[in-house]
Formats: C-alpha cells, sequence, structure tokens
C-alpha cells in the first residue's frame, strides 16, 4: 500500500492530493451525519465534537502508548460512539430544534473540554502526530464505508430509520422501539465521526481544538444538505463540492461565506430537496438495470 501511496505521489500534485483526502474525509464525516439526520430525521449540529474526539483519542494512543495505526483508529471512533450513545440517550426524546440546541451544548462542552486536557496540549493542541492516513487508506475506508451505509439502509434497521423519518408516531405504533433506534442511528453517526476525526489527525500532524468549532459542525451538515438529505449518492456529492469549494474561492476569500449562503438560497429555491434529493444508490442501479433490460430487448 505503502509503494502504491508513493506512486501516485509521484504522478499527481501533493496540493491536489491533499484535497483529496479532505474530500474521503469529508465523505466519511458526512455519512455520519447523514445517517442522522437525513435518514433517521434527528437534526444534529454538533457532529465536530464526535470529530474532536475520535482526533484527539487516536493521536494521544499512537503518540504517547505507543497504539498501532489501526487500533488507535478503531478505538478512537469506538469512544465518539460511546459518547454518542451517553449524549445520545438523555437527549434523543427531544425533536426538532431542541435537540439542535442540545447536540450544539455537547459539542461545545468536547471543546471547552479539549481546551483544557493536559494530555492533549491544551489550546496549543498536539504536533507530532504520526501521518499514518495516506491517499489509498482514506479512499478504501471511504469505500468500505458507503458500501457498509448501502447495505444498513437496505436492511431491516435502514427501514425502521426511514419510518421514524417519516412518522415515528406510525413507526411506533408498527412495533418499531423508536428510542433504542435513534440512539443506534447516533452511536453509528458517532462512530463514523470519531473515524473521521482519527485519519483527519494521522494525516493533518497537527490538532487543536478550534479545528472541531461550531462552523466545522454546520460545513459537515452542509454537505448533507446540499447533496440531497437520506441520500448516500447526494452526500458524497455535497462532500465533493464544499471540499473544493473554499480551494476555488481563494482568491475571493472574503466573500466565501457569502457564496455559501447564495448557494444555498438557490438550492432551496430551485431543489428544495437537495442536488439528488432521495435518491439512493439502489434506485440508480435499479434504473440502470431496466434501461440495459430495455436496450436488449431493442
Amino acid at each position: 500500500m505503502e509503494t502504491l501511496d508513493a506512486i501516485i505521489s509521484q504522478y499527481i500534485d501533493p496540493y491536489y492530493l491533499r484535497i483529496m483526502v479532505l474530500i474521503g474525509i469529508n465523505i466519511i464525516l458526512a455519512l455520519g451525519i447523514n445517517l442522522i439526520t437525513g435518514v433517521t430525521g434527528q437534526l444534529t449540529m454538533g457532529h465536530a465534537g464526535f470529530m474532536s474526539i475520535g482526533a484527539y483519542t487516536s493521536a494521544i494512543l499512537s503518540m504517547q502508548y505507543g497504539f498501532s495505526y489501526l487500533a488507535a483508529l478503531l478505538a478512537g471512533a469506538l469512544m465518539a460512539a460511546l459518547f454518542g450513545v451517553i449524549i445520545g440517550i438523555p437527549t434523543l426524546r427531544l425533536e426538532g430544534d431542541y435537540l439542535a440546541m442540545v447536540t450544539i451544548g455537547a459539542a461545545e462542552i468536547i471543546r471547552v473540554f479539549f481546551l483544557n486536557f493536559e494530555p492533549g496540549g491544551k489550546a496549543v493542541g498536539m504536533a507530532g502526530i504520526p501521518q499514518h492516513t495516506t491517499f489509498i487508506t482514506v479512499w478504501l475506508v471511504a469505500l468500505i464505508i458507503i458500501l457498509l451505509n448501502v447495505r444498513l439502509l437496505n436492511s431491516r434497521y435502514g427501514r425502521a430509520f426511514y419510518a421514524i423519518k417519516e412518522n415515528e408516531i406510525a413507526a411506533a405504533a408498527s412495533g418499531i422501539d423508536t428510542t433504542r433506534i435513534k440512539i443506534l442511528a447516533f452511536m453509528v453517526g458517532a462512530f463514523l465521526g470519531g473515524l473521521g476525526g482519527g485519519l483527519y489527525a494521522h494525516y493533518m500532524y497537527y490538532i487543536n481544538p478550534q479545528d472541531f468549532g461550531f462552523m466545522k459542525s454546520i460545513e459537515l451538515l452542509n454537505m448533507v444538505v446540499l447533496g440531497g438529505m437520506g441520500s448516500i449518492p447526494g452526500t458524497i456529492l455535497g462532500a465533493f463540492i464544499l471540499t473544493l469549494a473554499p480551494e476555488m474561492l481563494r482568491i475571493v476569500s472574503e466573500y466565501r461565506l457569502l457564496f455559501y449562503g447564495a448557494l444555498l438560497v438557490i438550492l432551496m429555491i430551485f431543489r428544495p430537496n437537495g442536488l439528488l434529493g432521495n435518491v439512493r444508490l439502489y434506485d440508480l442501479r435499479k434504473r440502470w438495470w431496466k434501461k440495459e433490460v430495455e436496450t436488449w430487448q431493442s
């Protein structure tokens, strides 16, 4: 794998390679939000908190306790999932704006904790994190996560997620334990947040609490909204667009937020369900197969 990464680095400019790595990490992070908000309908605005838990946990285990890269990544993701359950149990009885406010508060508590966390370097942050994350690693993990997301959403649990989003009362009346399913979605989404945070930490060398502030959560949520709530292809497209956009707008960086706002307003007017709406990979495969059959029959 290292040899393949070396070959890729010879033919691709490091700047473009870095952007592609960040796109892969953002896809993993955005898929976590999509599962919670886009599929299950639980508005979360504190996903950067789970990202920071995964980043700091994996970095500390790698640097101070000699954990292997894979073990540190997995531990960081599991720690984020644990906090997802801890936060989810008391808060997922709330809905809408109330849930969003609680998740914002939880993410800020986590950020302030790391601002005063001695092993994490406090406000200075952590430097010298081993750069184990590579282009191949990120995109291999992203592909696995995409496939697992497809399998999950086509399973019994996936149908329960969609049922809760459409009508939670009807879902409960049909025998679905809505609280348990929402906690499950929150846990899996937090796991992906922690996994993305671990990959990010081991790519950037240096992390500090300001990397995981409120605006990071909003940026990740915008990827899901732009691409289409509940759509895996849409989430991937949204991650591509909003990771590339800041790089393309560097020459007019002072107007970047203006561009984001205008983009979302235009989207709400012409595509209120996002660029790909509720398009699922299963639907795309079904349409492609139907078209192939019609072509063959003609």
